[in-house]
């Protein structure tokens, strides 16, 4: 006779954020990520998130990583600073993503912990493995499960968002400060910059870009500690009269420094008529 095994009270809330974020990642192709299973065992690849904030080699690898990315797409050498913001920003848009993600499509929010992420730093993949750090809504079914914070309203569950893109953030920026070259406003500015720019990428796939508008500003209305500016977004009209949102990054990627004429269309230095050009293109 067989007997079905029971899933530990603990494990009930990572199977639940690893559905959520396989959905995710099959929504989102430019998500390179993988999920590990909850409770299993793999080769352990790559760098942690962890591993980054605590040791300086692999923060090193992590950088000249994304420096050899650069070579061989561009042909461009990068300054140290340079691969080392470029490599921020690709970490701080996945992370932010998969937490900003859950939370705009179920409206929960996990707690992604450094060591619950790693980056494959040959091929750029990261895999996260579900943790049980879950808040949600009261009446949403995940409330009934072990561990699992329930918030009083969707403000209350917008500031744990925030806190938890922040809190895991923080260590990175301070280990990867020094390399990059940049204060902590820059660093924050280019975080919420990422924060909000997963979420209207995600609004643009679902075709659903004014939702994920209006989610972002309702985010980030204005500067909340530590991000230095809200999401500040705008519209543009075309000769056909139709509105493009737009915004204007805080925090520069600098890949500018690598395509000097193709500069982010949320670049300080595109533009209006060159945003709506590539718009209409």
């Amino acid at each position: 006779m067989s007997v079905a095994l029971e899933t530990p009270p603990a494990a009930a809330a990572a199977r639940v954020l690893g559905g959520a974020y396989k959905r995710l990642a099959d929504v989102c192709e430019v998500l390179t990520v993988q999920v590990a299973e909850p409770a299993g065992k793999s080769a352990q690849v790559g760098v942690s998130g962890a591993e980054l904030t605590e040791s300086q080699e692999a923060l090193d690898a992590f950088v000249e990583a994304e420096a050899v990315r650069i070579r061989e797409r561009y042909g461009h050498t990068a300054r140290p600073h340079v691969a080392a913001s470029r490599a921020l920003h690709d970490y701080a848009w996945s992370v932010g993503l998969l937490m900003s993600g859950v939370w705009y499509l179920e409206r929960r929010v996990p707690r992604i912990r450094p060591e619950d992420v790693r980056l494959d730093l040959a091929t750029g993949v990261y895999k996260i493995t579900p943790a049980s750090y879950l808040s949600c809504l009261p009446g949403d079914p995940a409330a009934t499960l072990p561990g699992v914070t329930v918030l009083p309203h969707e403000e209350a569950l917008r500031a744990e968002l925030r806190s938890a893109v922040a809190d895991h953030m923080a260590p990175l920026l301070t280990a990867l400060g020094p390399i990059a070259r940049r204060g902590s406003r820059a660093l924050w500015g280019l975080v919420s910059d990422d924060l909000v720019s997963g979420i209207w990428y995600l609004g643009r796939v679902l075709g659903r870009e004014g939702d994920a508008v209006r989610a972002a500003t309702e985010l980030l209305p204005s500067a909340v500690s530590p991000y230095p500016g809200g999401a500040d977004f705008r519209h543009l009209t075309d000769a056909s009269g139709r509105r493009h949102p737009t915004r204007t990054r805080a925090g520069c990627c600098l890949y500018y420094t690598i395509r000097p004429d193709e500069a982010c269309s949320t670049c300080p230095r595109t533009c209006d008529t060159e945003r709506l050009r590539r718009l209409e293109s």
